[in-house]
């Protein structure tokens, strides 16, 4: 039975999360970025952000942490779809969706080399290459991606997703959406597919905005 968390622990728990998604849009943003500014983005005060991670370092390592056990859920999600006799293609196709949905690679390849890694990231690193190889090594054999293709290529794929950050976060995720299913059609086995593309292609407008300095006020 779960214990309901007091009203103090409560909300210990909820400004926890405050902190971990204002790290994930700042760092992913810009991982040289100081930690106040996370503090800034949460609207707590620096402080209190110290108390719960003592270092920028710390806070980095839980982000990828967070990264690879979401990474894994979703290898593992779609290798289960697989043996209980679920549709290749579609096992597959749902774990580079999820894992876009989820923008793991912002929080571990494009967070590498910015921390320390710990056990607890070797282990889920580990954990995530035997994953990719089963994974890899199922669909192939079902014959439903292009012979050519090779497990290290996916995860190049995955990374130039990353380099999408047009406008608002909903943008950013139907843009990558959009481009991903180039990449599944490209990737797939067989007759030359067209799939219509979701979402819009960036305008010129919003292509131009990335030109414009921000500036904090």
């Amino acid at each position: 039975m779960n214990v309901p968390m007091s009203g103090r622990r409560a909300q210990a728990a909820r400004n926890d999360e405050v902190i971990l998604q204002s790290a994930r849009a700042v760092f992913v943003a810009d991982p040289s970025a100081p930690i106040a500014a996370v503090a800034e983005h949460a609207g707590v005060g620096i402080s209190a952000l110290y108390r719960r991670y003592p270092s920028k370092e710390e806070l980095l390592r839980r982000l990828c942490l967070d990264g690879l056990k979401r990474y894994n859920a979703e290898a593992e999600a779609a290798l289960a779809a697989l043996t209980g006799g679920g549709d290749p293609w579609t096992a597959f196709e749902g774990f580079l969706r999820g894992l876009t949905d989820a923008d793991t690679h912002s929080l571990t390849q494009n967070l590498a080399g910015t921390f320390t890694p710990t056990d607890d990231h070797m282990r889920e690193s580990a954990r995530a290459e035997e994953l990719n190889t089963a994974l890899f090594d199922a669909v192939k054999e079902a014959g439903v991606i292009r012979p050519d293709i090779e497990l290290n290529d996916l995860t190049m794929l995955l990374e130039q997703q990353t380099a999408i950050k047009i406008g608002s976060p909903e943008r950013i995720s139907e843009l990558r959406h959009r481009y991903l299913t180039l990449t599944l059609d490209a990737l797939r086995a067989g007759p030359a597919r067209a799939t219509p593309l979701p979402g819009s292609a960036p305008t010129a407008r919003e292509l131009g905005e990335r030109w414009i300095p921000r500036h904090k006020s």
